[in-house]
């Protein structure tokens, strides 16, 4: 398989996961959508496990950058980690918004030791340091203990998105975070406000 056939196998198998599913997604499925055959599929991936981990790879690899970029353009370090809740806000109203394909992926492969959930797990500690960059350079005295709270505000109000058990979760998520960051920051470290809208995540 060329390699443009590849990268195009592997970004239309995460659309279709994302929408569908780990386990309910066939390689019959695939291949009907996919428009590729398995036998073209097995040339690159010796099973769907090693697809699904291509898959996850890309899509980590796309919503880091892309939150980088949105934390990057929002100026001071306060409204780099607020910008978080931008991004999130555009990602939740994104048609055939699904929640986290991390959480997802780990839900339905729970073993820990599965290469599947380590995927997972490691997206979210990647993503965990890169905040915790951010806050250390705000100020914060504990920039771990910050990333994190900021991250379960995130992923919670993207599952209450994703149930509908709130009315704004997003909104919720940010004023949560704006206490933490105003009880946490120094004052004269804290900046301003994001407010520009740069699209969703890949």
């Amino acid at each position: 398989m060329r390699s443009d056939k590849r990268d195009e196998l592997v970004r239309k198998a995460l659309d279709i996961f994302y929408r569908d599913g780990f386990h309910a997604t066939g390689l019959d499925r695939l291949s009907d959508e996919t428009g590729i055959s398995k036998t073209t599929m097995f040339r690159h991936f010796r099973s769907k496990d090693d697809l699904i981990l291509a898959t996850m790879q890309r899509r980590d690899d796309g919503v880091r950058a892309w939150l980088h970029h949105r934390m990057d353009a929002a100026g001071p370090p306060r409204a780099r980690l607020m910008a978080l809740y931008d991004a999130l806000g555009e990602w939740v109203a994104e048609p055939g918004f699904r929640s986290c394909l991390f959480l997802r992926a780990a839900a339905e492969y729970p073993d820990p030791a599965h290469p599947i959930h380590r995927l997972a797990t490691e997206h979210k500690r990647r993503l965990a340091r890169q905040v915790e960059a951010v806050a250390a350079e705000a100020g914060a005295a504990d920039p771990g203990g910050l990333s994190r709270a900021l991250l379960l505000l995130k992923d919670g109000a993207a599952v209450a998105a994703y149930l509908g058990h709130a009315e704004d979760p997003v909104a919720d998520a940010r004023a949560g975070a704006e206490a933490i960051l105003a009880a946490t920051l120094p004052v004269a470290r804290q900046g301003g406000l994001p407010s520009a809208r740069t699209g969703a995540p890949p």
